[in-house]
Order: C-alpha cells, then sequence, then structure tokens
C-alpha cells in the first residue's frame, strides 16, 4: 500500500489569500507539492492564483506544482458522468479517469508532502472533500484541512460536521453500527448539493429525452 512521504495529506481552497500568505500557510505545515484539482485552474477575481502564474511562484518557493483536474476535476467532459445536467460525483468516481487520477495521486504522495487545493475556503463546500477525499481515506492516509485561517480540520472531525450540518439523524431501528452509513448519506447529500451543473448538457439530456 502506498504510503504519504509525510504520512498525511492536506486540503486547502486558495479563496481570496494573497499570494504570500498563502505560500506562508503551505511552508508552516512543511507541504512540498501542490495537486491543483480545480477543472479550470484560473480565476478572474484572484489572479495570482492562474495556473501558469501560480505554477512559477511555488517553483521559486520550492514547491512543486501538479495539475490534476483532468482527472480529479467535477467538470467532467465525459457525458455519461452527468445525471440531468449535473455531474454525478458517483458516475465520476466510477469513471476510468477518476480512478487513474488517485493512483497517480497516491504514487505523487510516496515522493512528496501534498495539499490538494481547489478554489473554495469551505472544505464541506468542495469537491476536494465530497468528492476526492471521499475516496481517499480508503487508502491508510491521514487528510487534514487546512482552514482558512490556518488551522487544522481533521478529516473524521470534518465529516462529523457535516453529519451534523446537515441534521442528518439515524433512521429508526438503527444502531450505533451504522454510524459509517450516515456519514455515506451524509456525501450523498451533500454532493448534490455542490455538484456542478452544465446548462449545455441539460439542454443535450432534455432534447434526447
Amino acid at each position: 500500500m502506498t504510503k504519504s512521504k509525510c504520512g498525511i495529506l492536506y486540503t486547502i481552497g486558495h479563496s481570496n489569500h494573497t499570494i504570500e500568505d498563502f505560500i506562508g500557510l503551505l511552508k508552516r505545515h512543511k507541504v512540498t507539492a501542490v495537486v491543483d484539482i480545480r477543472s479550470s485552474p484560473y480565476s478572474r477575481y484572484c489572479p495570482q492564483f492562474n495556473k501558469d502564474i501560480l505554477a512559477a511562484v511555488l517553483q521559486a518557493a520550492n514547491i512543486a506544482y501538479i495539475f490534476s483536474g483532468k482527472e480529479l476535476g467535477v467538470r467532467p467532459k465525459d457525458l455519461s458522468c452527468y445525471e440531468g445536467g449535473c455531474a454525478s460525483f458517483q458516475r465520476i468516481a466510477e469513471s476510468k479517469e477518476f480512478k487513474h487520477g488517485l493512483q497517480r495521486l497516491l504514487y505523487e504522495t510516496s515522493k512528496y508532502c501534498i495539499v490538494l487545493m481547489c478554489k473554495e475556503k469551505e472544505p464541506l463546500e468542495c469537491h476536494r472533500t465530497i468528492l476526492v477525499c471521499r475516496y481517499l481515506k480508503e487508502h491508510n492516509l491521514c487528510i487534514k484541512h487546512i482552514l482558512e485561517d490556518g488551522n487544522i480540520e481533521e478529516h473524521p472531525d470534518a465529516e462529523r460536521r457535516l453529519v451534523k450540518m446537515l441534521k442528518i439523524e439515524p433512521m429508526l431501528f438503527e444502531t450505533r453500527k451504522t454510524e459509517t452509513d450516515i456519514v455515506e448519506r451524509a456525501y450523498d447529500q451533500q454532493a448534490q448539493r455542490i455538484s456542478y451543473q452544465s446548462k449545455e448538457v441539460k439542454e443535450t439530456y432534455e432534447q434526447a429525452k
């Protein structure tokens, strides 16, 4: 089983950080590589996080930049990954491209101390947590989310917060043995909330009905 070089895999949302503050957060947690999982690695409002600019700044800070938005992004080109115009996290996770992206990521963790980077500051509002980390946690990785203020949230704590946020309660006759099922239901509900909706794909879907 692949093990992380530092034993930890971090996630972060670039949000509206200055590039100096962003690099500072990475250095604080001894990150040596950023894996960018944005489908579109550009930001109109925060151009410092455009792919080419960010890669150059990271290189100057001796931090590697790896783009994996094609494999691990949430706006797939494969129309079979959509349901009624909405990207289906389950279908994405079952795709060959996503599985290949996970394997590549696991390989990179053996060389670097990695942070998965996307846009949203809140881990629970981003596919880095609701999609990618949902399947990464099966691979003996200690996942930690770097919050906007630099504090760390352990992934199990993030899962518990997700369940609480969605107010998911055990169904009648459920026991503590089904806590895992409750977390999975929370993932499914949040995936529907934050999934990407494509107007073009929806129109194609409607025309095909």
